[in-house]
């Protein structure tokens, strides 16, 4: 549950699943970046902490990350490059990154770029396009999902219609939320857009599946995975 409303109702993040990992060679030089979903800083941290020690011998691990709805957490690290050439390149390449036609609004991603010196400088403007594109490419290997805030609803029903009307509401094109599951009867969550008229529409469709025989109780809003 969220605790405080973002002016953003929704943002595309990558989709739940292990880490998104890329390769790179610029003139010897090795460039392996690591993409992760996180919801917050320490989960940023944690990433970084674990290649430090994954990946021991190498010079650098540069970081970036983007979270939150609105995008107003906003992290970069040069690790020891020389400044501006890593993390901020990885960051705009985050922040950049369209996820629909004109649509940048990615976010709770973390990128860890882990670099082994090939012996060959590359200069200020390689390291930056180096940086940029080791980020850029593992983005494109990542499955990415709408995450949406949504209002939770309720409905209650004997448990021998449970299963025709989860399968209708479905196929209506709903999203399902968790199901519970009580002495007598079976309690179905749908996800819908938090607006009235919405509210109003999906009620009117419940009652003409149920015949009038269940009502849609509204509840609080959660952030759920939309498959994009």
């Amino acid at each position: 549950m969220q605790a405080q409303e973002s002016r953003a109702t929704s943002y595309t993040t990558l989709a739940d699943g292990p880490d998104f990992r890329h390769e790179l060679e610029v003139k010897r030089s090795r460039f392996i970046t690591v993409i992760r979903r996180t919801g917050d800083e320490d989960g940023a941290r944690a990433l970084v902490a674990g290649l430090r020690r994954e990946f021991h011998d190498a010079r650098h691990h540069c970081s970036a990350f983007v979270l939150g709805p609105d995008r107003d957490i906003q992290r970069s690290s040069d690790d020891g490059e020389p400044s501006g050439t890593a993390g901020i390149p990885m960051l705009e390449a985050l922040i950049r990154r369209e996820t629909a036609p004109g649509v940048t609004d990615l976010s709770d991603v973390s990128a860890v770029v882990v670099r082994y010196f090939g012996g060959i400088l590359l200069g200020a403007g390689g390291l930056v396009r180096a940086y940029s594109e080791s980020v850029s490419s593992a983005l494109e290997l990542a499955p990415l999902v709408r995450r949406s805030r949504l209002r939770v609803c309720s409905i209650e029903v004997a448990h021998s219609g449970a299963g025709r009307l989860e399968n209708d509401l479905r196929a209506a094109g709903y999203v399902m939320a968790e199901t519970s599951y009580g002495a007598r009867n079976t309690v179905l969550r749908i996800a819908l857009p938090d607006r009235a008229d919405e509210l109003g529409r999906a009620a009117e469709r419940l009652a003409a599946m149920t015949a009038g025989n269940a009502v849609l109780v509204t509840g609080g809003t959660e952030w759920i995975d939309v498959p994009c």
